[in-house]
């Protein structure tokens, strides 16, 4: 095992084949520092990987350098082996805020966690999902008709928010995307844009009869009557590559690249 000169890594690497071998041969050529003592993770797989770091990252905040070892990787490096530490020196940090969900369940237990994508509600059944919302503390739609509802951090914009064709935040914007999933009443409501540090509530209704679910990312809460959803006070940090940065790879999404 050979180690260079340069930030002590931690690398975290997928269940993928691709990801377990890029382990195999990093850790040879870099070292393998326990996660503690690191000052840089590396995460090996596609974007499920970098969330996976990131949350393990909420307590300790350390940065997380991803390498696309996965399908997706909107969020990850392009993969390399040579010249990691420096590549790792000169990277643009994109810092990014979760958002906290604490959800109460048709059976009065109350559950929290973190997402660092978005926070969505989706049906149980074939009945559609009905939602009031409000917003610090004022109703803003006594009745939302949909398949399922959402708030996404600009992070997460581009991920299944931008699926249901919410709109795409720069990582700067301060703001937070309210979208439906199939609205059926308001036909024409396309969903809202909130300010960062709104409290957003979603209230559901007729929970026994139409059940719906909750998840914070893919952390989920199921028969829930409703959920509260605020940005938390934890900053994580993504590093990329000069000229490839988050704010870059978004911008580029909204013209079609």
């Amino acid at each position: 095992m050979t180690q260079m000169s340069g930030p002590r890594l931690h690398f975290y690497a997928s269940k993928r084949p691709e990801a377990q071998e890029a382990l195999s041969v990093l850790t040879n050529k870099y070292g393998q520092h326990d996660e503690e003592d690191a000052e840089v993770i590396v995460a090996l797989g596609g974007d499920g990987a970098m969330l996976d770091s990131l949350r393990r990252q909420f307590e300790g905040g350390k940065p997380v350098y991803g390498m696309n070892r996965g399908t997706v990787g909107f969020l990850m490096n392009e993969y390399g082996v040579d010249a990691l530490p420096d590549r790792i020196n000169a990277a643009e940090r994109a810092v990014i805020s979760p958002l906290r969900m604490t959800v109460r369940d048709v059976h009065e237990h109350e559950h929290h966690a973190l997402a660092i994508n978005e926070v969505s509600m989706f049906r149980q059944t074939a009945q559609t999902s009905r939602f009031r919302i409000t917003v610090d503390g004022k109703t803003r739609m006594d009745e939302l008709a949909c398949d399922g509802l959402m708030v996404a951090t600009p992070a997460g914009s581009t991920a299944y928010n931008l699926s249901a064709h919410g709109p795409i935040l720069p990582i700067g914007a301060g703001l937070l995307a309210l979208t439906p999933v199939s609205a059926f009443r308001p036909r024409r409501w396309k969903g809202a844009l909130l300010r960062r540090d709104a409290h957003v509530r979603i209230d559901v209704i007729a929970p026994i009869l139409r059940p719906v679910a909750a998840a914070a990312d893919n952390q989920e809460v199921r028969d829930i009557v409703s959920v509260d959803v605020q940005e938390d006070r934890r900053r994580l940090t993504m590093l990329f590559d000069p000229g490839h940065a988050l704010d870059e790879r978004i911008l580029r999404e909204q013209f079609g690249f």
